[in-house]
């Protein structure tokens, strides 16, 4: 068999390999196994599953290398298991469960639709996103954990790769449930923060920044980034945000910032930005979600975010590498 039929037949078993774990990660064996090994009539036991059933899924995983036999008939956690655990810091639980919910599958399974029509088949029956989410607190929750948990290596990358100004306000546009302000915060002791996003978003908001001791260096700003966003920053942090729009929502955002932002003001976006070449990336795999979720998503090349910018009236500056596959566009005034 050829490499090219390798990468083939190895995408074909890819489905069944990620049911395998969404199975792991919605019924909690890792977190079952923390402790030892279990009987796979016991772990049936504790997860609620059904025993035969679970056997067949456990040799699947066995097969990727996420638990090991242990003894005649149980399992145990191997080294890359452990991060199917909810409660070590790297966990993936929540990605896979994310990718795995009802909408997604219907997503993804119905992309050819969606590249026939031109309209994302996921919008035409479940609607926006973040409508979706609103619908059903249970993905909600699950959403929230899997943002919060993707986020941390991009923003340790932020804030150990780029000089924020000292005493500059920053405003985080859409800034969700503010981890990443916080985190800037904490790493700039002299910078102050304003959290901007929809009024839902905002109370929760509040309650990380006052559970990070930075209620008295940071406010939240209820708004809708369509109309306008807090003036006077000095710098304006959009964090996986422009790659929910097509360009030309992204250029009304973008100017409505640039409005806002003082005159010696920048702008940071932080996105996966896609290479030039053929080679695979995360951004690619990324741009087939975004195409399947939203109508208008779009994952982009530099020169794609150097021509959204400009046509904001903004010019690029640089690009800093963050690390996980995220980058750091900066831009300023034109």
């Amino acid at each position: 068999m050829s490499h090219s039929d390798d990468l083939l037949w190895g995408a074909v078993a890819g489905i069944s390999r990620f049911a395998a774990l969404l199975t792991m990660a919605e019924l909690g064996l890792a977190d079952h196994l923390a402790h030892g090994p279990l009987d796979t009539g016991e772990l049936a036991r504790r997860c609620g599953a059904h025993a035969p059933s679970l056997r067949r899924v456990l040799r699947e995983l066995a097969a990727m290398d996420v638990v090991r036999p242990a003894g005649r008939d149980g399992y145990d956690l191997t080294a890359k298991g452990v991060a199917l655990r909810s409660d070590v810091p790297d966990s993936v639980r929540s990605a896979i469960r994310m990718l795995g919910e009802e909408g997604f599958w219907y997503a993804m399974g119905n992309l050819p639709a969606t590249v026939r029509h031109g309209s994302s088949a996921f919008v035409e029956r479940y609607g926006h996103l973040y409508d979706h989410f609103a619908a059903s607190p249970a993905v909600s929750g699950v959403f929230d954990d899997y943002m919060r948990r993707r986020a941390v290596p991009f923003t340790e990358g932020l804030v150990e790769r780029y000089a924020f100004p000292a005493t500059a306000t920053m405003v985080d546009v859409a800034g969700g449930k503010g981890h990443i302000l916080a985190r800037v915060l904490r790493a700039n002791p002299d910078m102050r923060g304003i959290l901007f996003d929809l009024e839902h978003v905002a109370g929760r908001a509040a309650e990380t920044l006052a559970a990070e001791g930075l209620s008295d260096r940071a406010e939240v700003v209820p708004g809708d980034f369509f109309v306008s966003v807090p003036a006077g920053g000095d710098v304006y942090l959009l964090a996986s945000v422009l790659h929910n729009w097509d360009d030309a929502d992204a250029v009304r955002i973008l100017r409505n910032v640039r409005r806002a932002m003082k005159p010696d003001g920048r702008v940071l976006v932080l996105e996966v930005v896609l290479p030039d070449d053929q080679a695979p990336h995360l951004g690619k795999d990324l741009d087939m979600r975004m195409l399947a979720i939203f109508n208008g998503g779009v994952e982009r090349s530099r020169d794609e975010y150097a021509a959204v910018v400009r046509q904001a009236d903004l010019a690029l500056r640089a690009v800093v590498e963050l690390g996980s596959g995220a980058s750091l566009i900066e831009a300023g005034p034109r």
